[in-house]
């Protein structure tokens, strides 16, 4: 009966294949036996006979009275052995005097096996009917916490005051398996573990999953002589004791515990929804071994903890869920209603933000970002760019910050971000709601340095495990706080409200597209036949300057018409509006556009109050075509006086046109600026107008850096628009 890897194998390169459920060996404490469904004996620890005073006869089964008089155990065992044939786990257990000795007795049953142990009690372990009152307190103190940390703060204080252990620890794993000290109640002659932390490298993969199926273990002695199993000659599998209790361990852990300076230890696990969620570590300076009836109760314990921390996470985010799905139908309306998806997400930024847990947001289309907060322009290209490059993926989420774009010269430090959170609500044109996050400097108190060594351990020169647990700190940077399970879950709750809404506002806007394509070939009907007119009268010889009038009017109605649709176009597939720079004076600019507006409608009331220049970086013929639209739109819709006004304010240029007219209502308010409004097709002000104008005026000033708002007031209705002086880089 040999594992497949003896001890002389054993490193820390190969530990995470150590077979440590099948290990050949039991601790000394205690004696076991195994049963077949038949209940012939198949396994059994060297010592049974001298512990027990039971022969070894394998193949058969127990001779009457091998138990002594005990009529309670061999009917427990024969009820077990009833229960062999399940695919579940069947255990009972009792306490029994055998020769003299106290044992408490465990078995379980499972796949056509039983598996009886016994424990012997150990002689200072008297007290044991003293500790129901005090676990009882315990648990009830548990149940009534209200936060993780006094949780287990208070288990640790609990299962020491049961126990006698020197040392108790609660651990909680983090996502890479790395296990933080959060709770520790110890003796004063120690020295305190809390806050460090243990690589994921100390429990191997087979071993976390022992502590899933097994969840408490005892060494009760760490220099324990093993007491190796045989069997019967016709076994040829040796026997798994994944739910043993005195299950040998591995050498390599023993020799773990004695670089710590332990002579016991015990660890109980707290598993939540099948996954190793947390710890309590219990360590000993010298041997002692813990009942097990009290063992039982600290496990009933952890389970106690599991269910509480269940709780209060579910409590947590219940109410983190409710808070994003309010604001979720929120964005989803002002999405439904017409509103473009980077304003409506910079609109709801604190919020979303909040809900998310990132530090700024960013939105892109067509690879380009489109509306951002807190983020550097450049960078958010590249990051456009890094994101176009994810096939796919809808949901993209990364917090280490060598996988992003690199800072770039000039970047504020307060913009460098380590963490992206981002949805893909736009696959065709690339658009991504992304969520960002900054560096976490992280100084992390490790329980001695993490890194395997070479050393000469008790098996030979070979990589051992840590002889040092001395505190060793060491410095994180380039990382950002992992997005949690909830946070992912109301992400993927936003992607699909919002790649809803967004694909049934594409597919209203392709049906508004083809309206405003009939309204544009009407527009264009007009000009032309102007056009046709002209030329048969020039043609009779009509008067020219009549003429020559009513075809430059049309070919400028043209013009117009068709540089709106290219603009649209050009927008609509993610372009940026080409500009060309210049040291423009906007006071000029506007000058002109109103003389040429008191020549073309003498009708109308215009109050111009400006300063004597405004210089700033524009395009000039960018710049003229957001104040023409913008006194378009006030003549159009107002009903008196038009108020144009500029001034230098910040840094900024600021020029606001004023006009006459009733607020304007909530629906087309959440869709001003929406180049494809139910509006624009069939508004009774302009039937010759588009609707495009705002659109254009608004994508012109956000290309120079810039904002155009809507201001409501009493009776009146202004449009801001806002440009720096100085164009910033990028």
């Amino acid at each position: 009966m040999q594992p497949s890897t003896s001890p002389a194998e054993l490193n820390l390169e190969n530990c995470d294949r150590e077979p440590i459920h099948i290990p050949g060996s039991i601790q000394p404490h205690g004696a076991l036996l195994a049963f077949d469904r038949l209940g012939r004996l198949s396994h059994a620890s060297a010592n049974v006979p001298a512990l027990l005073g039971i022969p070894l006869e394998f193949g058969r089964t127990l001779r009457p009275g091998a138990f002594g008089d005990d009529a309670a155990l061999e009917q427990l065992l024969q009820d077990t052995l009833a229960d062999a044939n399940s695919d579940e786990l069947v255990t009972n257990s009792l306490e029994a005097t055998l020769r003299g000795s106290t044992f408490d007795i465990v078995l379980h049953a499972q796949h056509g096996r039983v598996i009886c142990e016994f424990e012997r009690r150990a002689a200072a372990a008297g007290e044991v009917s003293t500790f129901a009152h005090l676990a009882y307190r315990a648990m009830d103190t548990l149940k009534r916490q209200r936060s993780i940390e006094r949780l287990l703060d208070a288990a640790v204080i609990a299962v020491r005051q049961m126990t006698g252990f020197d040392r108790v620890m609660a651990y909680r794993f983090g996502h890479d398996d790395s296990g933080d000290v959060v709770a520790e109640a110890c003796s004063d002659a120690l020295e305190p573990y809390l806050g460090r932390r243990y690589p994921a490298s100390d429990i191997p993969a087979q071993a976390r999953r022992l502590y899933i199926l097994n969840t408490l273990r005892l060494i009760a002695d760490v220099g324990y002589e093993p007491v190796p199993l045989l069997a019967d000659a016709t076994q040829r599998e040796p026997l798994d004791l994944s739910h043993s209790v005195l299950r040998s361990v591995s050498p390599i852990h023993i020799e773990y515990m004695k670089n710590m300076g332990m002579g016991a230890s015990m660890s109980v696990s707290i598993v939540i929804g099948g996954r190793l969620w947390g710890m309590l570590a219990c360590h000993h300076m010298a041997p002692l071994q813990v009942p097990y009836p009290i063992r039982m109760a600290v496990d009933v314990m952890a389970q106690v903890i599991a269910s509480t921390v269940q709780s209060l996470a579910a409590k947590e985010r219940e109410g983190a869920i409710a808070r994003a799905a309010w604001l979720r139908t929120e964005i989803v309306r002002a999405i439904a209603v017409g509103g473009e998806v980077g304003e409506v997400v910079m609109r709801e930024s604190p919020a979303l933000r909040e809900n998310l847990g990132c530090d700024a947001l960013l939105v892109t289309l067509g690879g380009i970002p489109r509306a951002a907060d807190h983020v550097h322009a450049a960078w958010a290209k590249a990051l456009a760019t890094w994101l176009a490059q994810h096939g796919d993926a809808a949901l993209v989420h990364v917090f280490h910050g060598e996988q992003l774009p690199p800072p770039l010269p000039g970047q504020p430090e307060d913009e460098r971000y380590c963490g992206v959170l981002a949805l893909r609500f736009d696959a065709p044109r690339q658009g991504w709601i992304v969520g960002l996050r900054r560096e976490v400097v992280q100084t992390i108190r490790w329980g001695g340095k993490p890194e395997k060594v070479i050393a000469h351990g008790p098996l030979g020169p070979r990589l051992t495990p840590r002889g040092s647990f001395a505190e060793w700190r060491e410095t994180v940077r380039g990382q950002a706080e992992p997005w949690n399970d909830v946070e992912l879950e109301i992400a993927s709750q936003l992607l699909d409200s919002v790649g809803r809404a967004y694909a049934d506002r594409v597919l209203e806007i392709d049906q508004l597209r083809s309206q405003l394509w009939a309204v544009l070939g009407h527009d264009l009907r007009n000009p032309l036949q102007s056009l046709s007119m002209a030329n048969s009268a020039i043609e009779r010889g009509g008067q020219s300057e009549r003429l020559n009038s009513v075809i430059r009017s049309s070919t400028h109605r043209m013009k117009q018409l068709l540089g709106d649709v290219l603009d649209i176009s050009r927008l609509h597939h993610g372009f940026d509006l080409t500009m060309q720079w210049s040291r423009v004076d906007l006071v000029a600019v506007i000058r002109q556009l109103v003389e040429e507006s008191h020549v073309a409608y003498p009708g109308i009331s215009l109050d111009v109050s400006l300063p004597g220049s405004l210089v700033a970086d524009a395009d000039e013929g960018r710049y003229t075509q957001v104040v023409a639209n913008l006194l378009s739109n006030a003549r159009h819709h107002g009903q008196g006086r038009i108020v144009v006004t500029a001034r230098e304010e910040d840094g900024l240029a600021v020029v606001s046109i004023t006009n006459d007219a009733p607020p304007i209502p909530e629906d087309i308010l959440v869709a001003l600026f929406d180049p494809f409004k139910r509006q624009s097709a069939a508004n009774e002000r302009n039937r010759t107008g588009m609707g495009l104008g705002l659109y254009i005026a608004h994508e012109v000033v956000r290309g120079h850096q810039g904002t155009l708002v809507h201001i409501g007031g009493d009776g009146t209705v202004t449009f801001e628009a806002r440009i720096p002086l100085r164009r910033a880089p990028g």
